[in-house]
């Protein structure tokens, strides 16, 4: 069995030391759901708002620690968290100036990390471009290319799934 397709998603929220929230539990559901049945992961499907941090970052380590997640590398987590992104913008499934927002916030939440450093420039020269003809992030890239040049980069990360 493997994991549902969300879980990079909870992985780099807990590399990142997020709040835990009804996400959490709602991705605990679709794990049972998908046949996968620890103790932790049972008790972390039933539990409601208003949550206390300190026993949520304890069951939610409990419930990875039981199905074998890791997410100690936290930047090949985020490096997986983007492929993912990456793979639902390419399904359709999320803009790719979506994907370029959350990714950039990222790159500023861990200090600017330089394999994130191509989705910040991506994301701003898009914006600049939106409401300028001229941007100063992407060498060569204008309103007519703008969309090809991230669909390429895309590709390319996603070929490579984030390697250096």
């Amino acid at each position: 069995m493997r994991p549902v397709k969300s879980t990079p998603e909870f992985l780099v929220f807990k590399a990142l030391n997020r709040d835990i929230d009804k996400t959490w539990v709602a991705w605990a559901v679709e794990m049972l759901s998908a046949g996968y049945e620890t103790e932790h992961l049972v008790i972390l499907a039933g539990e409601h708002e208003p949550f206390n941090q300190f026993y949520m970052q304890e069951l939610v380590d409990s419930v990875l620690t039981e199905l074998g997640l890791d997410y100690s590398d936290k930047d090949q987590t985020i490096k997986n968290y983007a492929c993912y992104l990456i793979d639902r913008s390419i399904a359709g499934e999320m803009d790719t100036y979506q994907v370029l927002a959350t990714l950039k916030d990222i790159y500023f939440e861990v200090g600017y990390e330089r394999y994130l450093r191509d989705f910040h420039d991506l994301y701003y020269a898009k914006d600049h471009l939106s409401d300028s003809a001229n941007q100063w992030y992407w060498d060569g890239a204008t309103r007519d290319n703008i969309d090809t040049i991230i669909n390429d980069y895309f590709r390319n990360w996603r070929a490579n799934c984030g390697r250096d």
